[in-house]
Formats: structure tokens, sequence, C-alpha cells
């Protein structure tokens, strides 16, 4: 039993020798983040994927993004990076949603986003490197 418990834990990837703090790997993050967001608008313009240029735009901003989030992830913690990927997205694709889709956003939907920007830089801020 602990031989299988040996062998599962040491198939797990070597982190980069670059801290979870290292600029690298926040700009990967920053850009997988924006990626995120025009795979999010693209999917929403494509109509179920029913509208080809949207549908191009989504797929090629997912798979960027998720390139870009791996390449953070080396040495950023998953509970850190997942969490700021998806919280930019998030904002961002309300912003931007707001912006090209004339989607509504109301005062208090205003608030609560800059609550997860508040969380998104509280964790950039205390993220300790990775080891």
């Amino acid at each position: 039993m602990s031989e299988s418990v040996a062998t599962s834990q040491s198939v797990a990837p070597a982190r980069a020798a670059a801290p979870a703090g290292s600029s690298r790997a926040w700009t990967h993050l920053l850009v997988a983040s924006a990626f995120e967001i025009v795979f999010a608008l693209g999917t929403n313009g494509s109509d179920g994927f029913t509208h080809l240029w949207w549908s191009v735009v989504a797929v090629v901003g997912g798979v960027a993004g998720v390139y870009f989030l791996s390449l953070a992830m080396r040495s950023i913690d998953i509970a850190v990076g997942y969490t700021v990927w998806t919280g930019i997205g998030s904002v961002g694709t309300v912003l931007f949603g707001a912006w090209i889709f004339d989607e509504p956003l109301s005062p208090l939907k205003a608030l609560c986003f800059l609550f997860i920007i508040a969380g998104v830089v509280g964790l950039r801020l205390t993220a300790k490197p990775s080891g």
C-alpha cells in the first residue's frame, strides 16, 4: 500500500525554480486571463458555435488561455492561479460583455465584482513561493 502512495506522489511534475512571486509567472497568468475573457466572449458571440468567426475566436481564446495558465502553474500554486484566472476572467467578461453585447451592469453587480478584484489582489499579495 505504501508503495502505491509513494509511486503516485512521484508522478507529480516538478515545479520550475522561479518563485511564485516571479513576474514571468504572473505575466503568464495575466495573459491567460485575457484569453479567458476572449474565450467567454467568443463563446457568447458564437451563439452555440453557429457563427464561424465567433467560434474561431472562442476556440483560439480557450486553447491559448489554458496554455498560458499551464505556464503560470509551473510556479504559482493552483489554488491561487486558478482562482485569479477565473476571477479576472469573470470581471473582464462582465465589463466587455456590457460593452460589446449591451448586457446590463447594475451598481450592485459592479460592487460584487469589486469584491472579486479585491480578492484577486489579496491573493497576489499573499502568494508564497511553492515548494
